[in-house]
């Protein structure tokens, strides 16, 4: 396998990019791509677009990654990326006013955090600041049912970073950049744009990657089941969770600062539990949530029907939550979801049908998405995607900008792409910089913030 690595120009040129089954695969420029999420769909789709030679290498037997469109209740319901009415633990509706008065509460208790974050040079969790601001502004502090009402406000900003309060970082829990045109809902479900990016590309299923070897001309991928593939770069598009357990070696090991921003990164976990009734018998909101005395005890429910017309809701618990349901089984935790739902609508059916997501403790993900954690900077997003020699990465732990959403995976698996084909072109002395660059051709479109991951 060696002498694939050899630097004469003609050899690369007709280098390829073999599996030890000394089966040709395809011929040179070539690039491995190691996970089949959107970012490594998308990196592989511009490659393959761009004439590379392009093998996919995906762990398990679907695409998509933590991006999963079920059909077992009969049409599809995201478990992965995806006006509200809350109530009490009684099952009384918590009046509007009330919600929106509380809510404007919880923006000016943020807008106060802000001056927290100008006057301390220390990092600091979100919910010690929140306890700086109380005790300088006691009248924001609420009581009874408005207190209930403000920790469901934690619990959803708890949901969007997929972590505990208490381990989001002040100084960067709002770097990420919301994209205009509004929050959308994928109907049909995400299964539809991951096939037609998908569609003609050499994708191996079932091989989840153990080793990569890189040198100064090429690189050499080793999957579990005992293949090996030889190319000229490799894009790693793993999910951040994976690269924390280190169940890929990386030979030399990475550099220090890269290893640093794959530790000190945060991955949290948010999981779906779809109930399907045979009928509806809640209000036409797109959540119904519950408040109670802490987040954590707190929930809310995603209304699909609303948006698809079929009867079904989403319980989506978050960060210690999530991690408590995960050791349940399918059918217990479906039943705590139940029960959560029984509280606030004490006449609900039992479901038909459930669904219930594991993304912190499937091996393929390990977590769900990426945030900030106390202490850290958010220049870590940038630092896990800059290149190492021929290794690049892709994924929504490398955006910047949209860590933890779709379309940040999506926009760094075409970074990633473009990155690699000027490095592998410039090396083979094919580089035309007055070329324009991958989808520089395309109509530009702005993208819906359709979800997290």
């Amino acid at each position: 396998m060696e002498s694939g690595f050899r630097s004469n120009r003609q050899q690369l040129r007709r280098a390829l990019c073999y599996s030890n089954d000394g089966r040709r695969q395809a011929a040179s420029p070539s690039v491995i791509v190691i996970g089949g999420g959107v970012a490594g769909v998308a990196a592989a789709r511009a490659l393959h677009d761009a004439s590379f030679q392009v093998v996919l290498l995906e762990s398990r037997d679907r695409l998509g990654g933590r991006v999963h469109t079920d059909f077992s209740f009969g049409f599809p319901v995201d478990l992965g990326a995806s006006c509200y009415a809350l109530f009490d633990m009684d099952g009384n509706q918590v009046p509007q006013e009330l919600v929106s008065k509380v809510g404007e509460t919880f923006e000016r208790i943020l807008q106060e955090t802000e001056k927290v974050r100008l006057e301390y040079s220390e990092d600091m969790s979100i919910i010690s600041a929140f306890s700086i601001v109380f005790e300088r502004i006691p009248e924001l502090r609420l009581e009874g049912l408005a207190h209930k009402v403000l920790q469901w406000y934690l619990c959803r900003m708890e949901g969007w970073f997929a972590a505990d309060a208490d381990t989001i970082s002040l100084k960067s829990w709002d770097q990420e950049e919301l994209l205009p045109g509004g929050h959308g809902l994928m109907v049909r479900g995400y299964l539809p744009v991951v096939n037609t990016l998908a569609k003609g590309l050499d994708i191996r299923l079932g091989h989840r990657v153990t080793r990569i070897v890189r040198h100064y001309n090429g690189v050499k991928v080793s999957t579990e089941n005992g293949r090996t593939f030889v190319a000229d770069a490799a894009i790693v598009a793993a999910p951040l969770g994976v690269l924390k357990s280190r169940a890929i070696t990386f030979e030399p090991k990475l550099p220090d600062w890269k290893e640093k921003a794959i530790n000190d990164l945060g991955v949290g976990i948010e999981n779906k539990i779809a109930l399907h009734f045979d009928k509806v018998f809640w209000p036409n909101v797109e959540f119904l949530g519950v408040v109670a005395e802490t987040s954590y005890s707190c929930s809310y429910f995603l209304n699909l029907h609303k948006a698809t017309g079929h009867s079904v809701l989403v319980y989506m618990p978050a960060g210690q939550l999530a991690k408590d349901i995960e050791k349940m089984s399918d059918e217990a935790a479906a039943n705590f979801a139940f029960l959560q739902l029984k509280k606030i609508l004490p006449e609900a059916s039992a479901p038909i049908q459930y669904l219930v997501s594991h993304w912190g403790s499937d091996i393929n993900s390990l977590g769900s998405y990426s945030y900030d954690t106390v202490g850290n900077s958010h220049d870590l997003y940038e630092r896990l995607r800059i290149p190492v020699d021929n290794l690049f990465f892709a994924g929504e732990a490398t955006s910047t900008n949209y860590p933890g959403s779709v379309h940040g995976a999506f926009s760094t698996g075409l970074m990633a792409a473009e990155d690699c084909r000027m490095r592998v072109l410039e090396r083979y002395g094919e580089l035309d910089l007055f070329q324009p660059v991958m989808g520089e051709e395309a109509s530009v479109s702005v993208p819906l913030l359709i979800s997290r991951m």
